[in-house]
């Protein structure tokens, strides 16, 4: 986990923008839509560094044990991604009162981030290709890692309960966002949950990827 998360850093702050600027390309020059282009290349690389590291990490346990990173397209998962958007509002309850406990920081340097402009000026591709960011790209990564891979690595040690809530906390702190602690402490917990019920990623994945389209749409309304 400590090298996934030295790789996502190194990778999206390092490693990308030397490739750019080697390239002759700036990020701030970049049109709303080479940024949104620029971004989703940017967590794709991300991805690729982090799935990288699990393999290479997990190469001497090979075989692993049954159950491991199982995507299905069969059972009775989508009950349980149905289930859980019903907890949606909780969420967004939560994220009221995170918001009144820890006020967000405003500065007059801070401008307004490049989706929020790409959403301003109403540029559809750029738009398309932040959905794109937001809905596929990280929901696939992010549930590799911390459900694929934390949850079960947890179970070894502590009751799968627990193992649920750490492995929570553990995907609220990645984010780095205090203002967003209690809602994804929370939204983790019922992605942990929903995998532990289907033993399948799929389905993590999708009600990952609908809050995340949610809160996309929300932000374009």
């Amino acid at each position: 986990m400590l090298l996934w998360i030295a790789s996502f850093w190194f990778v999206g702050s390092w490693i990308v923008p030397f490739l750019a600027h080697a390239a002759g390309f700036s990020k701030e020059s970049l049109t709303h839509r080479g940024q949104a282009l620029y971004s989703l290349l940017t967590d794709i690389a991300e991805g690729l560094a982090g799935i990288a590291i699990l393999h290479g990490c997990l190469a001497r346990f090979r075989p692993l044990p049954p159950g491991w990173f199982c995507f299905n397209l069969g059972g009775s998962w989508h009950l349980d991604v149905g289930l859980g958007c019903l907890l949606f509002p909780i969420v967004n309850f939560l994220s009221q009162i995170n918001i009144n406990l820890v006020p967000v920081l405003t500065s007059p340097a801070v401008g307004i981030s490049n989706v929020e402009q790409s959403i301003m000026a109403r540029d559809p591709v750029a738009m398309a290709l932040y959905a794109v960011v937001v809905s596929i790209c990280a929901p696939v990564w992010e549930e590799i890692v911390f459900r694929g891979f934390l949850l079960p690595s947890l179970t070894r040690y502590m009751p799968l309960w627990c193992a649920i809530i750490v492995s929570a906390i553990a995907f609220a702190l990645a984010h780095f966002n205090a203002q967003r602690l209690l809602p994804l402490v929370f939204l983790g917990m019922v992605m942990g949950a929903v995998f532990a019920r289907s033993r399948n990623l799929l389905a993590s994945m999708l009600l990952h990827s609908l809050w995340n389209g949610f809160v996309f749409l929300d932000l374009m309304k």
